[in-house]
């Protein structure tokens, strides 16, 4: 009976020692389960959606990134504009109509990302309410959890005739209203909210109340509240529809800006990528005053020289102008700020000045020979880069005078 037992022994130590059909077999199902739990940990996603790419990152998973047909990986999550297919190219579908064109130079610019979680954003003004910086679907929001929650943006300088205001936010609590006010004590504000499913905002006060609904579903989701004032005439926007379109709105203006959002602890609100800029002159006019202009409106997908739907009006613009002039000659140049590597930057700013020239020449109908595309990446700040501000700023597609 022991020498059975030995027997046994020593075949076991055999089978662990000698490579067999059935332990290469077991190998191999060890490899392709690792193999599958590497692939786990990988999601792809549209470079424009950045639901996905939130959710992925919150979720401790590794994102692809598909432009089109092809696959990048680690694309940073932005602000965009949502309610439009990640396909459409600008000038198709709702952004044929599609009016909004930001100001040209940033006042203030903030995404939460240097904020300790937990505590109220320094660059704010407390007033009321609870708030706080969290992470939520894998970028940092302001968390609003009372009702209502209020602080106020302090400016550098007054706000101008000309200036845009943007952010993204979620809907909030009921049909309630988030508000926002550009003086201490004005005439009329704006307001954005859902109603049902659907956005909702515009221009109320001293008896003037200018809103509608978006025409489809809102959900929700985060959406994309802007604002475009020159002088009383103030336009009202949620994502890529226009609500409010008024001549006489008396909003006022002053180096505050305040907001009252309508939070609840069981139901907060989410905000976060607030942009003010102030307006510039019409891209001919600063053109022909100093021979180059920059602009803040044409937007691209992370870390991609896919040209975003929401560049419309400024590339119509750009359009125009070369038609109106047929004299005028120009160089796209693209330009970044020094955050990622100096090569890449300057490789991607080429591409980018390029799909410029080559939206305006197949969509705007431009001779090619008018125009010249080049990159300089991070070379030619126009701003120091040490702000989130300045870091905008240098972000830029400039048109030069050939």
């Amino acid at each position: 009976m022991p020498k059975i037992h030995f027997l046994c022994a020593a075949m076991l130590a055999g089978s662990l020692l000698v490579p067999t059909t059935s332990s290469a077999q077991i190998g191999g199902f060890i490899k392709r389960k690792a193999k599958e739990r590497i692939e786990q940990k990988i999601v792809e996603c549209m470079a424009s959606d950045l639901e996905c790419i939130r959710k992925a990152k919150a979720d401790g998973k590794d994102v692809k990134v598909k432009e089109g047909g092809e696959a990048t990986t680690d694309a940073e999550g932005g602000s965009a504009a949502g309610g439009a297919s990640a396909s459409l190219k600008p000038g198709e579908g709702v952004w044929v109509n599609y009016d909004f064109k930001p100001g040209a130079r940033p006042l203030f610019i903030e995404d939460f990302t240097k904020e300790e979680v937990g505590n109220f954003p320094r660059r704010l003004e407390f007033t009321d309410g609870n708030m706080e910086v969290a992470e939520w679907k894998g970028g940092r929001y302001l968390r609003v959890s009372s009702w209502p929650g209020k602080f106020v943006i302090n400016l550098p300088e007054q706000l101008p005739e000309r200036f845009t205001l943007e952010f993204d936010i979620t809907p909030g609590h009921g049909s309630n209203w988030h508000v926002v006010r550009f003086t201490e004590n004005p005439t009329q504000d704006v307001r954005f909210r859902t109603y049902g499913s659907k956005g909702n905002a515009g221009v109320f006060g001293d008896g003037l109340q200018a809103a509608a609904m978006t025409p489809g579903e809102l959900g929700k989701g985060i959406f994309r509240a802007r604002i475009m004032a020159d002088g009383n005439y103030v336009k009202v926007y949620i994502n890529d529809t226009r609500l409010a379109n008024i001549p006489n709105a008396k909003i006022g203006r002053s180096k505050k800006i305040s907001f009252e959002i309508p939070g609840r602890e069981d139901d907060p609100v989410f905000m976060t990528n607030i942009s003010v800029m102030a307006g510039g002159k019409k891209l001919y006019d600063a053109l022909t005053e100093s021979g180059r202009v920059a602009t803040q409106g044409i937007y691209f997908d992370s870390g991609s020289d896919r040209i975003k739907p929401e560049s419309t009006p400024t590339l119509k613009e750009i359009g125009a102008m070369l038609k109106e002039h047929a004299d005028l000659k120009l160089t796209i140049e693209g330009h970044t700020d020094n955050v990622g590597n100096a090569q890449a930057n300057h490789d991607l700013s080429h591409k980018r000045a390029a799909a410029v020239k080559a939206i305006l020449v197949s969509s705007h109908g431009i001779d090619a020979a008018r125009l010249e595309a080049t990159g300089f990446g991070d070379k030619k700040p126009v701003a120091p880069n040490a702000t989130p501000e300045g870091r905008q700023q240098n972000r830029r597609v400039e048109l030069v005078k050939s």
